[in-house]
């Protein structure tokens, strides 16, 4: 769906929560062949049970990617990337976890390189299936402003 949301139509403290989606082994060892990210926390069934943890654990930048994702239900042509900030790995998440992501309008404020932009910071919390948030990031959003009429 394409809905063209501007600077001035997001609303400060506005949430929004996704569906869920399970990872899997097959998740795990295709992230590692596409990252060359073969440590044995994720790899490694028998050395992990040696672990604290005590087995494998998805890759951080595995559940990071899949769970922004997730997020990308609307395509708004006005807003595009601008990087993540703050990004922290909470807990574990294992095979067989079903996580799911909420996304909160934080912050808003002007750009300071280009006035016909504004900057938007969701923070964005990927949440595991006991409701623990996994991992937590800031996104950083520049978003086009509404034409003023002359």
């Amino acid at each position: 769906m394409i809905q063209s949301i501007y600077y001035e139509d997001y609303e400060t403290g506005k949430v929004r929560l996704t569906l869920g989606r399970t990872i899997t082994e097959t998740d795990i060892v295709m992230h590692a062949g596409q990252t060359g990210d073969f440590f044995p926390h994720h790899m490694d069934a028998e050395w992990c049970k040696t672990q604290d943890f005590g087995q494998r654990i998805a890759h951080g930048t595995l559940i990071f990617s899949v769970g922004i994702g997730m997020t990308a239900g609307v395509m708004n042509p006005e807003a595009f990337s601008y990087g993540y900030d703050r990004l922290r790995f909470v807990k574990p998440v294992f095979i067989g976890d079903t996580i799911r992501v909420r996304v909160t309008i934080a912050d808003k404020q002007e750009y300071p390189k280009n006035p016909s932009l504004g900057l938007v910071t969701e923070q964005v919390e990927v949440i595991n299936q006991l409701d623990q948030v996994v991992l937590a990031c800031a996104h950083l959003l520049l978003v086009k402003k509404k034409q003023e009429d002359s």
